[in-house]
């Protein structure tokens, strides 16, 4: 049975790691997957009982995160909606490329600690081909905005859904893996950003012309509002959590219903038509239900891995050849690089028990550095270096030649300061 079982999820990942060359989307993969897994382990077990108890504790874990993550993708899509992003990006006014690297790093940055990476990185390219009109010039700073991203969803426990899964799972606590993973994820970014700003030196950005800004079809005050208050909301969840000691999905949800209710008050005097985009209903349409599925899809297949032992076995074995752990956290940040970061934190979360290594111990606050950062190194890495690659057109070869060394050299770094600040502070 285990021999099988490998084997299926084997050639899953496989196929989930080469979804474009091969032409099947990455979700279809995950769901045949898990579901053959499944199959295998419930004829091999001959225990329904005992399968019907695990696949129950599994489904459940999977909800919880799955809720989270329609929620916090709505409230942005309602964002988005309004307009609210420019209220960010309305504040930048520098001519020289320098100068806006390093805000717009730091604006990705930090405001991927809050929203999902994916959206930073489309909201501030948008930005981007609004202020620069060379080709070469964006895909720097296009590139600048997918290490800022990764790094910024690093530290925080709703930036990455590789750490709201740690968080949902009580691996790592809010405050906590700020205090752990900032500095590093810092480093992370302006390691780069040193040798990027070195060099655009000199080089400025023609002036804005005021007909290059969109109009708007919200008011300043319905921008203002749906988009403090949806950000509140998203900032609000981990303090809700801690008052009541509620999973993160209630607290999420319960704002999503608050958002919900604004939302059409404000629009109430509206003509159906002109307010129709502007609803909770239409974003319920525009978020991404293939990447839910496809979290579905993996949770569940890595889930019949930890019930049936392969992944403790792997554990020890990793244990045996290596030894230190913080190598094998490192490796497994590069390896993300190359596939999806969501099922290598899901496998490592069935690795290693909460027993063993508890809530905000080295290992966790570890790997949540390196498997965020890591796909910073290849574009095709993450979500947000695939958006990327698609609304700027950047060549895989391209970045590799100008952009992965620099990625891997930040990416190296942050993980000594978080090495060194964890020796000295414990």
């Amino acid at each position: 049975m285990l021999a099988a079982i490998i084997a299926i999820f084997v050639i899953a990942y496989a196929a989930i790691a080469l979804e474009h060359p091969i032409g099947i989307n990455k979700s279809a993969s995950a769901l045949l997957g898990a579901g053959m897994l499944w199959t295998v382990y419930a004829v091999a077990s001959g225990d329904p009982g005992l399968i019907d108890k695990q696949l129950n504790e599994s489904v459940s874990a999977t909800a919880q995160i799955v809720f989270f993550l329609i929620g916090a993708m709505t409230i942005v899509e309602v964002i988005d909606a309004h307009n609210g992003f420019e209220v960010i990006t309305s504040l930048i006014r520098t001519r020289k490329q320098v100068t806006l690297m390093w805000l717009i790093g730091f604006v990705t940055f930090f405001l991927s600690a809050i929203l999902d990476n994916l959206t930073t990185t489309i909201v501030m390219i948008s930005l981007m081909r609004k202020l620069l009109d060379s080709a070469s010039d964006r895909l720097f700073f296009a590139s600048v905005i997918v290490i800022a991203a990764n790094a910024g969803g690093a530290w925080s426990a709703i930036g990455d859904v590789t750490t709201t899964m740690l968080w949902i799972g009580g691996q790592i606590t809010p405050l906590s893996i700020i205090e752990g993973v900032f500095l590093a994820s810092l480093i992370n970014l302006v390691v780069p950003l040193l040798v990027v700003g070195y060099l655009l030196r000199g080089k400025e950005i023609p002036a804005l012309r005021e007909q290059d800004r969109e109009s708007s079809a919200t008011s300043i005050f319905e921008r203002n509002m749906m988009f403090y208050l949806g950000l509140g909301t998203l900032i609000a969840v981990p303090v809700f959590k801690t008052a009541t000691h509620l999973p993160p999905f209630m607290g999420i949800l319960f704002g999503l219903g608050i958002l919900w209710m604004v939302g059409e008050l404000i629009h109430r005097h509206k003509e159906e038509d002109e307010k129709r985009h502007l609803t909770l209903v239409h974003a319920l349409t525009r978020i991404d239900m293939s990447s839910i599925v496809f979290f579905v899809g993996i949770l569940l297949a890595v889930a019949a891995l930890e019930h049936t032992h392969v992944l403790e076995m792997l554990a020890n074995w990793l244990a045996a050849k290596i030894g230190r752990q913080d190598i094998i956290v490192i490796a497994l940040g590069l390896v993300s690089a190359v596939v999806d970061n969501v099922p290598l934190v899901a496998a490592t979360m069935g690795m290693y028990s909460l027993t063993q290594y508890p809530a905000d111990s080295f290992l966790w606050e570890f790997i949540a550095y390196c498997a965020g950062t890591g796909g910073s190194i290849l574009i095709i890495g993450s979500a947000a270096g695939v958006a990327a690659m698609g609304l700027e057109k950047i060549q895989f070869f391209w970045y590799v030649r100008r952009i992965s060394g620099l990625a891997l050299l930040g990416y190296l770094a942050g993980a000594a300061a978080y090495i060194i600040q964890y020796r000295l502070l414990h």
